[in-house]
């Protein structure tokens, strides 16, 4: 039950790392794509993501990635030793995405419960047969071969180990507390965080995953690793804590012949040390020690046990501290959290929200005469409680852009080449951060809109020649945050929207009006037809559009959110497709207004401001517009009563409140009845069999057990 339960563990880890690599391989190589060569330190971080790769699926037995992982180590090992000028980047970039690919969909596999079958047969002879025309060139032009890249079975992470002058070499010795469990996970995750500064890495007990003796063999002998890096032993103690796992862990620099004896951690001399001494004086204790030992000739030589001593380097200039007996203390460190677990914790802090203003709303504590000092002290603080309870939830969740625009930018590179199109991408605010489930939700609408740019908007290199356009295509991805929303933009320089080509495939399936003329139909309604099920312009079925499917899954799939799509496009210059949806699907502070018998709520950040006021403040239009003058400026005013239909509502401004709204750099006055006042809001999203209300975008509870309506303020605005 240990070994199954070990090798799960493990199996999570290795997931998450491969993830973490192939992210950052994707992004080395889309950096880099329309350059002439890769440069020598993507190179070298190719080929080190590959052989840790490779080790990995070795350790974990899965021989199909540890075959195609190596080949393409082999590439790359060719690539940093000889310096070829033979090859072409185009075809390298689409090998390694191809590896890439390839990995990810056998990662996919493994993480639904099946089987990692898939053949890499294929990908390995189109590898075998770059890797053979680049040698075949370099014979040809008399340069000599370098030693073949050989493999061996992982047991140990083996990585590069030719030395150089700036390498230093280790002896690490590690103790786990008494009361550790499965000290050998723990063996295997410290191991895990050498790999990445690791020329060369081996440890003992060499099989952590597959024999549980190991666990007693480190636990009564302490795990021993040797490492060769080029870092200091300050940073080495960086990444190996004590902590709530580690006890103790003493760090020996050798000399490199030390180092190939192997894990032999003795043959040190024992120094008596004065704990009065300074630093200075025990370091040449230390010194003088070793001296008169290298003198000896004798066979057997005392040996000094881990940890009796340990030195600590402090600033430069300062006196250095001697370290005695460290005592047990918390490290940072990161886990990985189910995102279920999350989202069951963001549910039941909305519920504390509810039943927090249920408390405070009680009608119980409006009788008169009640002393309720101490109650509204004990109020604050559970309010403040309650409110870092959010904010460290809400941070927990939130998750920049990078990867998902990493996968659009890959998505514009696979069409592009594929239709023959010349098109850069551009990226803009993609460390914007959202809630997790908000990435999740607008990946398949931001693949669509990235496709249909690149097929519908960018024309053919011919065509914008003839147009006189530059011969590259423009694709601009961006994001930014106002009012609560984020906003996503996909921009394109092609060839925009044909309004009056829209018009009359929307008049052939008769989704016009009879007795409207075109002229009455803004653009952006026009635009809006083409996000219908089954509404296309194109005249030819293409692997990416053309089906009339895509634009209603987009607007589907923003709309289970609470967001919008705007569509801007002007024929012949570009399209701009715009995402309005919330920052967060979770808790917002708001204002709690009512209008007749109706509460709603509006989201604190958009309201500028309220007013009172008087009917002479007021312009009346014949045509039953309204405006008012506030300072010298003229709002247009929306009465929510008028705008929702509501009965016995206040029609005279004066018994009202005036909120003022500012979003988009569009201003709007809202009149209603009265304010309750601010408070949390737990939004919960409108049910589906409700038909979508233009300006509503949610709901939630008040503390009376009421349900209030959560107003859009773009809704209203347009």
């Amino acid at each position: 039950m240990a070994e199954e339960f070990n090798l799960e563990g493990m199996l999570d880890t290795y997931l998450f790392e491969n993830e973490q690599l192939l992210e950052q391989l994707q992004e080395i190589v889309l950096d880099q794509k329309d350059a002439e060569c890769f440069d020598e330190d993507s190179i070298n971080e190719i080929f080190r993501t590959m052989h840790t790769i490779k080790g990995s699926s070795g350790i974990m037995m899965f021989d199909n990635v540890t075959a195609i992982s190596h080949k393409l180590e082999d590439v790359f090992y060719y690539l940093r030793e000889s310096h070829p000028e033979n090859v072409v980047h185009a075809d390298l970039v689409e090998h390694v995405l191809q590896v890439a690919d390839f990995i990810t969909a056998e990662m996919e596999k493994i993480q639904e419960g099946s089987p990692a079958d898939g053949d890499p047969a294929a990908i390995i002879a189109e590898l075998d047969s770059f890797l053979e025309n680049i040698k075949n060139g370099a014979v040809e032009e008399g340069k000599e071969l370098p030693e073949e890249n050989v493999s061996e079975e992982p047991k140990h992470f083996y990585i590069a180990p030719v030395a150089n002058s700036a390498s230093r070499f280790y002896k690490i010795y590690i103790n786990f507390f008494p009361e550790t469990e499965m000290a050998n996970v723990h063996a295997y995750k410290t191991v895990y965080s050498l790999k990445e500064i690791a020329e060369d890495l081996l440890y003992e007990p060499e099989d952590l995953i597959t024999d549980t003796s190991s666990i007693d063999a480190i636990m009564e002998d302490g795990f021993r690793i040797l490492l060769q890096a080029q870092c200091s032993e300050e940073e080495l103690r960086e990444i190996i804590k004590v902590g709530y796992d580690i006890e103790r862990v003493d760090i020996y620099e050798c000399k490199a012949e030390e180092f190939l004896q192997g894990f032999d951690f003795g043959e040190h001399p024992v120094v008596g040390i004065d704990l009065e001494s300074s630093a200075e004086e025990i370091e040449a204790k230390v010194l003088k020690a070793e001296e008169e030992e290298a003198q000896k000739k004798e066979p057997e030589k005392p040996k000094m046990a881990p940890g009796d001593f340990v030195i600590q380097s402090k600033t430069p200039g300062k006196h250095k501290k001697l370290a005695k007996d460290k005592q047990r203390g918390a490290k940072d460190s990161f886990i990985s959290v189910n995102v279920r677990k999350m989202d069951q914790l963001m549910d039941l802090i909305g519920e504390l929200v509810i039943s927090e203003s249920v408390v405070l709303q009680n009608q119980d504590l409006k009788v008169p005469g009640l002393d309720l000092t101490n109650f509204n002290k004990a109020a604050a603080q559970m309010a403040k409680i309650s409110t870092d309870l959010q904010n460290v939830i809400m941070s927990m969740r939130m998750v920049p852009l990078t990867n998902v625009f990493q996968k659009m930018n890959r998505i514009v590179f696979d069409v592009s080449r594929k239709l023959g199109k010349d098109v850069e991408f551009v990226m803009i605010g993609e460390h914007t951060e959202v809630d997790k489930n908000i990435i999740e939700n607008i990946s398949d609408p931001l693949m669509h809109l990235v496709r249909n740019a690149v097929d519908h908007g960018i024309e053919t290199n011919e065509e914008r020649v003839d147009s006189g356009k530059p011969d590259r295509g423009k694709i601009t991805l961006s994001a930014r945050t106002e009012a609560g929303k984020v906003w996503i933009s996909v921009e394109d320089n092609g060839k925009g929207l044909d309004r009056e080509k829209i018009l009359a495939k929307a008049k052939q399936q008769e989704l016009l009006d009879p007795s409207k003329p075109d002229s009455a139909y803004e653009d952006k309604d026009v635009f809006q037809f083409i996000t219908l099920p089954g509404f296309s312009t194109n005249e030819q079925v293409t692997e990416y559009s053309g089906r009339g499917v895509g634009m209603d899954v987009v607007i589907q799939n923003i709309q289970s959110i609470g967001g919008t799509l705007d569509i801007e496009s002007s024929l012949g210059m570009g399209t701009t497709m715009t995402l309005k949806i919330p920052l967060t699907l979770a808790i917002i502070d708001g204002i709690v207004m009512e209008t007749g018998n109706s509460s709603f709520v509006v989201e604190t950040g958009v309201i500028k401001e309220f007013v009172s006021v008087t009917e002479d403040m007021m312009i009346h239009e014949p045509t039953g517009e309204e405006y008012i003058m506030i300072r010298g400026e003229c709002f247009p005013v929306l009465r929510l009563g008028d705008w929702y239909g509501l009965e016995e509502y206040h029609k005279n401004v004066e018994e009202g409140m005036m909120l003022i709204f500012e979003v988009e750099g569009k201003t709007i006055c809202l009149l209603v009845d009265r304010l309750i006042g601010k408070q949390e809001i737990v939004v919960k999203p409108i049910p589906s069999y409700i038909k979508k209300v233009k300006g509503i975008s949610g709901c939630t509870q008040l503390g009376d057990g009421s349900i209030a309506l959560i107003l859009d303020p773009v809704g209203l605005i347009e």
